[in-house]
């Protein structure tokens, strides 16, 4: 291509933050326009990336590298390869659909939602580009600070404290990841070169000890269990926009960061510590699916929900086979998908009734008919109807967990019933019974509110019917990527064999 597009997808939205900073506060409409004709022009910039990728190769594509600070061995170096370039796209087409939704939602302090929106588009695309582990630490930081005012300022009564909450979570798990990092350079030759690390082979012991390190801060993003608290709160207590950007990227970026770090880095203490993780995933799978079925606010639900899903996704991870993993990553860009569907139909239906109690909810299918129908196909596919995205990754995980552990995967088949029963329980309650008072005389869906969620609808049954147009684009990067851990550490180990053998 004639352009970085990389830069130009990272550096965009934040261009576009400075800009909507300079627009006068009055001149809402232009604020507004302006949010989303910058991230409908990042989105079409990220679409070579889509129809210019080689998935022939494993190799880190549409590269930038330039020298930035050479005296401390730190680069500017952006790449993606077949793990992370789906995420991009998906960024960018999130973002676009946040700032429709928050239209007329948010009415107070408009010119800083929509500049804090764009700034974490910029940083989050920046994780899953970077290739120098110093500028992913800035960019796994910098977008901290937008989601905590996203939370506390435009959030729910106890915004505050989800917005704390949340920020010292997050704020705790990268410190000892920075600790990591540190460790890493200076083993490295004095260098964040994240490919150098992938080709050197460190001692065991040190590997052991960075896993744990990089865990805390990646099994707190996903969030895995027990470190899953902060996310209910964060995500009842955000905007629909912030609920969309926790539940649709924000959480991915943990699981992305086991994958490009933990795994290819780290082989040997991957491939010892899978079992510790796969019983943590199935924990989370079982106990978020349960949590659910007890909860009385709408939103509070989806939110758990994402605990047992993520589950899913740590779990055909660290399956360690290619099944598996391909179908953690794809359920990663399924989950955006469908839990990002749901979080802005929460958030359509609110602006109109401004309670998220289930209790307030009935009838909705007979008011409002259009949404209903939206709102079913989503829920459908989040319970892993066959014909939609989520019974695609959900099998392949599946698969993936019974060919590492029958255990693990007769434990995580079971997460799947507990979610069609707290997703079809939630819709008979919501849209079905009786018509509630408090949702008579409201209208249905607008064409700004159905133009919001139609290519969410397009994606859930293009990746159910088709998923090869996805998985074709991961399928040589996976397969190194288990090659890496899987043979790390054999010589070393069968020579140790040869030795007591003599």
């Amino acid at each position: 291509m004639s352009y970085p597009i990389l830069s130009t997808v990272i550096f965009l939205p934040l261009a576009g933050a400075l800009v909507i900073f300079l627009i006068k506060r009055s001149n809402e409409a232009l604020i507004k326009w302006t949010a989303l004709v910058l991230s409908l022009v990042t989105f079409a910039a990220s679409l070579p990336l889509f129809t210019g990728f080689d998935k022939t190769t494993a190799n880190m594509q549409f590269r930038e590298t330039y020298d930035w600070i050479p005296a401390w061995g730190i680069k500017y170096a952006l790449g993606v390869d077949g793990i992370s370039v789906l995420f991009v796209l998906l960024s960018t087409l999130l973002t676009v659909l946040c700032v429709t939704v928050s239209w007329n939602s948010i009415k107070d302090r408009t010119k800083e939602f929509f500049a804090a929106l764009l700034l974490i588009e910029g940083s989050m695309i920046g994780v899953f580009c970077s290739l120098d582990l110093f500028l992913f630490y800035i960019f796994w930081e910098a977008m901290l600070i937008p989601m905590y005012l996203l939370i506390g300022v435009w959030g729910g009564p106890n915004r505050v404290y989800a917005a704390i909450k949340f920020f010292l979570y997050t704020l705790v798990g990268s410190l000892l990841m920075l600790i990591g990092i540190i460790v890493l350079y200076f083993n490295t030759g004095r260098s964040f070169d994240v490919l150098q690390m992938m080709t050197t082979n460190y001692p065991y012991h040190l590997q052991l000890i960075l896993f744990w390190a990089f865990f805390a801060a990646f099994a707190v993003k996903v969030p895995m269990f027990p470190v899953h608290t902060w996310l209910p709160d964060a995500h009842t207590e955000a905007p629909t926009a912030g609920s969309v950007i926790l539940a649709g990227i924000l959480i991915k970026m943990g699981a992305y960061g086991f994958l490009r770090f933990s795994m290819p880095i780290l082989p040997e203490a991957s491939r010892e510590m899978a079992p510790v993780m796969m019983v943590l995933s199935v924990i989370g799978i079982i106990y978020g699916g349960l949590i659910c079925l007890g909860q009385t606010d709408i939103k509070r639900l989806i939110a758990y929900s994402s605990v047992s899903h993520m589950g899913f996704v740590t779990l055909g991870i660290f399956a360690l086979n290619i099944q598996g993993v391909q179908g953690g990553i794809l359920q990663m860009i399924n989950h955006g998908i469908v839990t990002g569907a749901l979080f802005l139909s929460i958030g359509i239906i609110y602006d109109r009734t401004h309670t998220r109690q289930i209790a307030d909810y009935g009838g909705v299918a007979t008011v409002l008919p259009v949404f209903a129908a939206f709102f079913m196909v989503f829920t459908l596919s989040s319970i892993g109807l066959p014909g939609t995205n989520g019974f695609v990754g959900e099998f392949l995980i599946i698969l993936g967990g019974f060919t590492a552990s029958n255990v693990m995967g007769v434990l995580a088949a079971t997460g799947i019933i507990v979610g069609a029963a707290y997703m079809l329980w939630l819709y008979q309650r919501v849209f079905f019974l009786e018509v509630n008072p408090k949702v008579q005389n409201h209208k249905d869906m607008n064409l700004r509110e159905t133009l919001t969620l139609v290519p969410l609808l397009l994606l859930v049954f293009w990746i159910g019917v088709y998923p090869n147009t996805f998985l074709s684009f991961m399928d040589v990067s996976v397969q190194h990527l288990i090659q890496r851990v899987n043979t790390a550490g054999q010589p070393q180990i069968a020579q140790q064999i040869i030795e007591v053998i003599k």
